[in-house]
């Protein structure tokens, strides 16, 4: 098993940092330095603090600042944060003194991976996309390792310290949970760990349609700007009682239990982060893929392309997409679900997680031996 070590998590993919967690040796000490509240501006618990209070993780929240690159009521306030964030990180890694960091992307990651360098701590960053994210691209110079999950991003690194690794994806999540009750397919609708408001909108408007043919599993979140889940479950309660049982809007899905309802699911409709693709290869499931038109250099557009390109899914743009084309789409998907067969076996490595730690504690190891 080898001594004891202290690491620090952080960052915004929280999907591969859970996934890491699960491989890292039994005796290191785990703190994950996050959001503890999913959107700026509001208060609802992120699904990372739930779930690593749940899992009996430490967990500290920073109140970190960002650039936003469009202005919105947030932008100012997030920008006098930032040297908030910086401090808070001193703090706390002065409070932990971890023996290595890691970051997994998102701008939460910044002043924690930059103050454990300034302190001489090993540092490693994961990129999950399928090119560099803006934070850890800035970060590529100074960081001691960088791993990557995808061929296509080898390019946007320093070749001397990059390492294919792969996604790291659980391998505990298939706890049962309550699936719609009755006959037909099993739809499954996801916008990522915090929902989507546009998504969840259609499905306001598509629901009686897709009812009577199929069963439908939603995950909303639970934004208090659009009380989204609460609209539709007011919805739902008003619809003729044959149908309630088939449709199940919750506000979050635990991610313990995610693969058990990807494996049950017959179709995917969600948007096209690339922990959700890296899911949606390795069950092998068939998506309606409706990528966020903001972010970085139109990063889900391309994610999306990509699940389409390995014959998974079909992509559809937000800003012309109408109901009457979501529900035309699905009803083609599922006369022709057959041919939704995914054509390049292998992409996924299933020892990601594994070769991480690998490097994890080689790097350990060396700022162990330099001291001595």
């Amino acid at each position: 098993m080898g001594s004891s070590k202290k690491i620090i998590l952080t960052g915004g993919h929280f999907s591969p940092a859970l996934a890491l967690i699960e491989k890292l040796p039994k005796n290191w000490e785990i703190l994950f330095i996050g959001r503890k509240y999913g959107l700026e501006g509001e208060r609802v618990l992120s699904l990372e603090y739930q779930t690593l209070v749940k899992l009996g993780i430490r967990f500290k929240n920073l109140d970190a600042g960002r650039f936003q690159r469009t202005f919105t009521r947030h932008s100012l306030p997030s920008l006098l944060r930032i040297p908030k964030g910086y401090v808070q990180a001193l703090r706390m890694l002065n409070e932990f003194k971890p023996d290595i960091v890691v970051g997994f992307g998102g701008y939460v990651s910044f002043p924690v991976i930059a103050v454990a360098k300034l302190m001489g701590v090993p540092t490693v960053i994961h990129e999950q996309t399928l090119g560099a994210g803006q934070t850890n691209k800035l970060l590529s110079p100074f960081v001691d390792k960088i791993c990557v999950s995808w061929e296509q991003s080898l390019n946007y690194f320093p070749k001397n310290k990059t390492v294919l690794t792969g996604n790291p994806i659980r391998q505990s999540i298939f706890e049962e949970i309550d699936l719609p009750e009755g006959d037909g397919k099993l739809i499954f609708i996801m916008g990522g760990s915090s929902g989507s408001h546009f998504i969840n909108v259609l499905m306001e408007k598509v629901l009686d349609e897709l009812l009577p043919k199929y069963r439908i599993i939603h995950q909303t979140g639970d934004t208090k700007e659009y009380s989204d889940y609460e609209k539709l479950t007011a919805q739902l309660s008003l619809m003729p009682e044959g149908l309630i049982s088939r449709y199940m809007p919750r506000k979050f899905i635990d991610p313990s239990s995610i693969g058990f309802v990807m494996e049950k699911a017959d179709l995917v409709i969600s948007r096209a982060g690339i922990n959700t693709i890296s899911e949606l290869i390795r069950f092998k499931k068939p998506a309606i893929l409706i990528p966020l038109p903001t972010g970085q250099k139109k990063e889900q557009e391309r994610n999306a392309n990509f699940l389409k390109s390995l014959g998974l899914g079909e992509v559809l743009n937000q800003k012309l997409t109408t109901s009457v084309e979501l529900l035309s789409t699905i009803s083609n998907m599922f006369e022709n679900l057959d041919n939704y067969r995914i054509i390049k076996e292998n992409i996924l490595r299933n020892d990601s997680a594994k070769r991480i730690v690998n490097i994890l504690i080689n790097a350990t190891n060396k700022k162990t031996k330099a001291k001595s």
